[in-house]
């Protein structure tokens, strides 16, 4: 047996509030809408990774979700511009990746990283 896919399922009351931050300001491409779920992805091969931890690192508190973007201050930008509160960073970590953490619009804590 293999893992083909892992997908993270969020409840949202609202759908559309999901492409606002998924969608518009991060880019991913709505992959399947059935009215009352939306999923968001890419078509792009990535590995999956499921990590547990006992903190975020740097004394933060563990995200609920990580995102690894090509540039996090281009992220980091289009999050302010959309009006998402920033809540750490942006810093570079000692373990070499430059990050920030922000909420989703229903709570979610994300925690937007590229590789330095």
């Amino acid at each position: 047996m293999q893992v083909k896919r892992v997908v993270i399922n969020v409840k949202a009351l609202d759908l559309d509030r999901a492409r606002s931050f998924y969608q518009d300001v991060l880019g991913l491409e709505l992959l399947m809408d059935h009215g009352w779920i939306r999923t968001y992805g890419s078509q792009v091969r990535m590995s999956v990774q499921l990590s547990f931890a006992t903190e975020g690192g740097s004394g933060t508190p563990v995200p609920d979700l990580s995102i690894e973007v090509d540039d996090a201050d281009v992220a980091l930008q289009r999050m302010k511009a959309a009006g998402f509160a920033i809540e750490y960073g942006p810093v570079d970590e000692p373990w070499g990746v430059r990050r920030f953490f922000v909420r989703d619009p229903f709570g979610q804590l994300v925690n937007i990283l590229s590789h330095s």
